[in-house]
């Protein structure tokens, strides 16, 4: 008898930059994953720990069905040289389908870049995945990875335009909030920026309740 496949978990791993001119970006991916019932992870979320960041992607992609790979970030540094940590990542979350075997098999994949077809000039073996063109724009980055999300879910996901006025909404409320808390608002750690979502929705959603 053939065995069933099991149902896919809501963990989606975020392989993106993590410096101060992309976090509007990188916030905006983990709400809109939060808004729509899943959960996101990242490698921030072992700042501090002593496991090799290697082991630590490899744990996180064979614990996500889901990822989002933001390739944009391949410019050259100020030492001449490139940033390939985001497209290493996404070969090791793509190889990890193909040869990850049947528990693997059902994961999917965004890719996002900051233009249309740039990334022909640097990855062409992407040829026939397009990523998706965000313009460094963070209402951007919500309407394409809400509408990716509501291509592989079942179930009929927030819309664009309601989580982009949340997420307005969090970031007027956010600095209050990490200072109630008794966080720098210029250096939050990751676990931390996610609770605060996670609050931040369930009060949103029953203040909208109780006031609807």
């Amino acid at each position: 008898m053939r065995k069933r496949k099991r149902a896919p978990n809501l963990n989606v791993f975020i392989n993106c930059p993590f410096d101060s001119e992309y976090e509007p970006l990188f916030r905006a991916i983990c709400f809109t994953c939060l808004a729509c019932g899943y959960a996101p992870r990242s490698a921030l979320e072992y700042s501090g720990s002593e496991q090799p960041r290697f082991s630590r992607i490899v744990t996180l992609i064979s614990e996500s069905d889901f990822g989002i790979h933001d390739i944009s970030r391949t410019q050259l540094s100020e030492s001449g040289l490139p940033r390939f940590n985001m497209p290493f990542e996404l070969g090791l979350y793509l190889g990890c389908i193909r040869f990850g075997g049947r528990n693997h098999e059902s994961k999917r994949a965004l890719v996002l870049d900051s233009e249309a077809y740039r990334y022909q000039q640097y990855l062409s073996d992407l040829a026939g995945n397009d990523p998706d063109a965000h313009h460094n724009d963070a209402a951007v980055v919500i309407e394409k990875v809400r509408g990716w999300l509501q291509s592989v879910c079942e179930e009929q996901l927030p819309g664009p335009v309601h989580i982009r006025d949340s997420y307005r909404y969090f970031e007027q409320a956010y600095p209050a909030m990490a200072g109630a808390r008794g966080l720098a608002t210029g250096a939050v750690p990751y676990s931390d920026v996610v609770y605060t979502m996670r609050e931040w929705m369930t009060s949103y959603v029953l203040g909208r309740r109780v006031g609807g």
